[in-house]
């Protein structure tokens, strides 16, 4: 934490010098990636847990030759948070879309549907072949409730990164 000097009194002649923590203005493009990806990912996985539990308890950990559905849940909190800081990369290239909600949240769903091609359709699958998961989605998996969940994802994380900015 910095400090700023403040005057604030005479003593003798001499001006007494105060030292106060600054107070942080504003929130730094990945914080707000950060806060909004875990916003997103806490959205998805409620989902998730109703519809399709077996990928947080399963599938999700075994990516890691994990068990569990609390090694599920943070690994899955884990891949929104660092998923939001590269959402908010993109959006820092272009700010007319990262400080207007309308057209951040627009990106977002768009973003979640690149991620449901990319990574549930074809890394997903492939990743749990080659770590052994009997449960293996097959190559590609083009799920329409996985692709809901990652377009919520994406929507929530849209929305809540302008708002994590101001």
């Amino acid at each position: 934490m910095s400090t700023k000097a403040t005057g604030s009194a005479v003593e003798g002649g001499e001006q007494i010098l105060d030292e106060q923590p600054e107070i942080l203005t504003g929130v730094e493009s990945w914080q707000a990636g950060v806060g909004a990806g875990l916003l997103g990912a806490v959205a998805f996985g409620a989902v998730m847990a109703i519809v399709a539990p077996g990928a947080l308890t399963a599938a999700i950990p075994a990516m890691y030759g994990l068990t569990g559905g609390a090694a599920g849940t943070f690994v899955h909190l884990a891949h929104g948070a660092i998923l939001g800081v590269a959402f908010a990369a993109i959006l820092r290239a272009r700010p007319d879309f990262g400080s207007n909600l309308t057209r951040a949240t627009i990106a977002g769903a768009a973003y979640g549907v690149v991620l449901w091609v990319v990574l549930a359709a074809f890394v997903m699958p492939v990743w749990l072949s080659a770590v052994g998961f009997a449960g293996a989605p097959p190559l590609p998996s083009f799920d329409p409730i996985s692709l809901a969940g990652h377009a919520l994802y994406g929507i929530v994380l849209g929305a809540a990164y302008p708002l994590l900015r101001r």
